[in-house]
């Protein structure tokens, strides 16, 4: 199997996959998935679609990782494990679809608006 390569994004996060085979190492910028992301529930968002097509140990995945927080992070590189797994078998698309991880979230920080502090507060109204 050649490597097999895929984006994926989250608020300001961007997470590009490389997939190999292997016996499942995770690395994201040169460091090991455990110390990257600490804590397991961030691990266990990374790995989701690879526990539900239980391929958790069949695959060795090289993570470049920018932008964003560490939650957006964390999807975005969800998002991209989960369409690189399809590009490997589409016939898994429908069981990550099922389970939501086929689909970019499209929330994002909304802008902020002249003549106001953030996107939507306003300026103390003073009638006189």
């Amino acid at each position: 199997m050649e490597k097999i390569n895929a984006v994926g994004r989250r608020k300001a996060a961007v997470a590009r996959v490389f997939v190999t085979e292997g016996k499942g190492e995770i690395t994201i910028n040169k460091v090991a998935l455990e110390k990257y992301f600490p804590s397991p529930i961030l691990q266990f968002i990374v790995k989701q679609p690879l526990n539900t097509l239980e391929a958790a140990e069949k695959y060795d995945i090289k993570v470049n990782l920018d932008g964003g927080g560490y939650k957006g992070q964390a999807e975005a590189l969800r998002l991209a494990i989960a369409r690189a797994l399809v590009k490997i078998n589409p016939d898994d698309k429908s069981a990550l679809r099922k389970e939501g991880f086929m689909t970019r979230d499209p929330r994002a920080v909304e802008r902020k608006k002249p003549g106001q502090p953030k996107a939507r507060k306003r300026f103390q109204f003073s009638k006189r």
